[in-house]
């Protein structure tokens, strides 16, 4: 392989595909980029066995691209990424010498890496599923930020470590819960198809740090039962599904309210945010005392102190009062889209749910805690 290139396009080919690659792999192929250059086209593949992203940079006037001779390299990420950014020059030359010595030279700068032979590296199943649904990035962006952070951290349940997305007469609802909280989006959706998956956070997380720079792009989900790939115009990223059925959460969704806060959504956040040093148990766990004429926000911990705060704003029904883990509220509260926040109760110990009129799409649950203060 001998390709001539522009740094920068090179160089951000090869951070997209990096995401994919975790560095303490104990398979040494799965720590490198495959390289391929073909027809007037460089094919840059990174993987980690359950995520798998791959760019293909076409020869065109931005990128510069000069295939001189096909061929295809591995070499390991973290020396790769650091040759192509350090070497000071806006063309480098890439030339694998002897089998798999590998040359970069740009400006005065020469390098001589030893990579690995491609024909090591796992053979990716990147054939495109049959189904598959389309989305703007604004759309898809919105549905990860508002959902995936609900998502489980731990993998005692390893179905809960996902957003469940479920297709179904018209309307697309997509679900993350980690069995204290809830993050449910909702809208329509123009397709006669319907699935029900559930996609890695992990993985979406990555679709939002690598494909959705331009909102008004287009960006494709194709899926079956295994795996879903999300293409945009030049990038694929591809991800195993998650196993097992998600649990029926529409069951844990009160219907029916006794009791209504409105409050600033931002005065919420920041009130919230002031008391997190105040800890028990290596958590933040809020207060609220609720009555027609005071909402009162406090904090109490023996080891620390205690603060009490009165916020602005209306509440309807009984006096109340409950407790919850502040970073789970405060989490849910920054999904949202607004600026006047609903929080509507059932009870002192029941869930609750938090909404904002300017984006009835999205509802966020969470459980309170049992205090004893």
């Amino acid at each position: 392989m001998n390709i001539t290139i522009a740094k920068s396009e090179l160089l951000a080919a090869l951070q997209d595909a990096a995401h994919a690659i975790s560095p303490n792999s104990p398979q040494a192929s799965l720590r490198g980029i495959k390289v391929e250059a073909k027809e007037n086209r460089l094919v840059i593949t990174g993987s980690d066995a359950d995520i798998s992203i791959r760019r293909v940079l076409e020869k065109d006037d931005i990128n510069n691209l000069n295939i001189i001779e096909e061929g295809e390299i591995l070499v390991e990420s973290r020396y790769l990424l650091e040759i192509v950014r350090k070497i000071d020059a806006e063309q480098i030359q890439v030339e694998v010498i002897d089998g798999s010595l590998t040359k970069f030279s740009g400006g005065s700068a020469v390098f001589k890496i030893n990579g690995m032979r491609a024909d090591d590296y796992p053979s990716i199943d990147f054939t495109k599923p049959s189904s598959s649904v389309s989305l703007t990035a604004a759309e898809l962006l919105s549905i990860i930020e508002q959902t995936a952070f609900a998502a489980s951290a731990k993998d005692t349940r390893p179905v809960l470590t996902g957003v469940n997305f479920k297709l179904e007469n018209g309307i697309l609802s997509c679900t993350a819960t980690d069995s204290y909280r809830l993050a449910k989006k909702t809208m329509p959706f123009a397709s006669a198809d319907s699935f029900n998956i559930t996609i890695p956070a992990k993985s979406l997380n990555e679709v939002r740090g690598t494909m959705l720079g331009d909102l008004n792009e287009t960006i494709t989900i194709s899926l079956n039962d295994k795996k879903a790939q999300f293409e945009s115009k030049d990038m694929l990223l591809q991800t195993r599904l998650l196993d097992g059925g998600y649990p029926e959460t529409d069951r844990l969704i009160p219907k029916e309210f006794k009791y209504v806060l409105s409050v600033n959504r931002n005065d919420l956040i920041h009130a919230i945010d002031r008391t997190t040093f105040i800890k028990n148990d290596n958590m933040t766990i809020n207060r609220l005392s609720l009555s027609e004429g005071e909402i009162i926000l406090s904090n109490r911990s023996q080891e620390i102190g205690e603060s009490t705060e009165t916020l602005a704003g209306t509440f309807t029904g009984e006096p109340l009062e409950i407790s919850f883990a502040g970073n789970y509220v405060m989490s849910a509260a920054r999904a949202l889209r607004g600026n006047e926040l609903k929080i509507s109760f059932t009870g002192e110990m029941k869930p609750f749910i938090m909404t904002c009129e300017e984006d009835q799409t999205i509802i966020q649950l969470v459980l309170p805690v049992r205090t004893y203060n």
